[in-house]
């Protein structure tokens, strides 16, 4: 039992969970399992998962268990991913904290993920926000000893502006895009061909040039589809004639 042990803390990062169904394919069944919680090797994170005893493991610990072992399509997204990737503002502490959780497939996490008391709150989204997938729209950041895949800057700014539905967040989304100075534009391009959401083109556009990013200029928005007509997407705000959209009024955002 304990070469079974070993051999299996080998194999299992620090700070992360492990889930029923990864223990029983290195050969730790439930009873097992149960032995083992017995002797205070393991202890339940909740129903069909664990963590070593004595271990400190946050909600990137049970998100690598959800990419890794469950193979669930569940990653963070939108404001958190830049975040993580320095390009945004860093996570509020404590339970303040929002980290969004996206799902292309519309994956759902088991409910001993959305149930456990991570130290931040989770906030799910299946947008559908994309046609296809675009693998260049990952990236992965590293935590511990382990890492978890999250979106790449360009795909989270999409994600960002697709959360917009405030004048609060879309002055927010600016203020984020303003300091996206390094996005890709061989990544962006088909990301913005393949988006669905009319809004989230015209908005990302609109910010974008505002902004004056050099590579802004390398995009082709004459291959998007924008839709026709007038969109009022800014309460109170001042209409923008290119895109048809109504944005922040001068002096609304910090630095449009």
């Amino acid at each position: 039992m304990e070469s079974k042990l070993n051999q299996l803390l080998q194999q299992w990062p620090k700070g992360t969970v492990a889930s029923a169904s990864w223990l029983q394919a290195h050969g730790i069944y439930r009873q097992l399992a149960r032995r083992y919680a017995a002797s205070g090797w393991i202890q339940p994170l909740g129903h069909g998962a664990f963590i070593r005893s004595g271990d400190t493991v946050d909600w990137f610990g049970g998100l690598y268990a959800l990419q890794t072992q469950l193979n669930l399509n569940v990653y963070a997204g939108g404001a958190t991913a830049l975040s993580l990737k320095g390009l945004g503002h860093y996570l509020a502490l404590g339970d303040k904290a929002v980290v969004s959780l996206f799902s292309e497939r519309g994956d759902r996490p088991p409910a001993w993920f959305i149930r456990h008391a991570w130290d931040v709150r989770l906030q799910f989204h299946n947008p559908r926000l994309f046609t296809s997938s675009q693998p260049a729209s990952f990236t992965e950041v590293t935590h511990g000893e382990f890492s978890v895949r999250v979106s790449a800057p360009e795909r989270a700014m999409l994600e960002v502006l697709h959360l917009a539905t405030t004048n609060e967040a879309i002055v927010h989304a600016v203020d984020l895009m303003s300091g996206l100075s390094t996005l890709r534009p061989q990544v962006l391009q088909p990301l913005l061909e393949a988006c669905r959401s009319v809004k989230v083109k015209r908005l990302f556009l609109w910010a974008a040039e505002s902004a004056g990013h050099p590579w802004f200029g390398r995009l082709a928005p004459e291959r998007l589809e924008l839709g026709k007509g007038k969109r009022s997407l800014y309460r109170g705000g001042r209409f923008h004639p290119k895109y048809q959209i109504t944005v922040p009024k001068e002096g609304e955002t910090a630095r449009v």
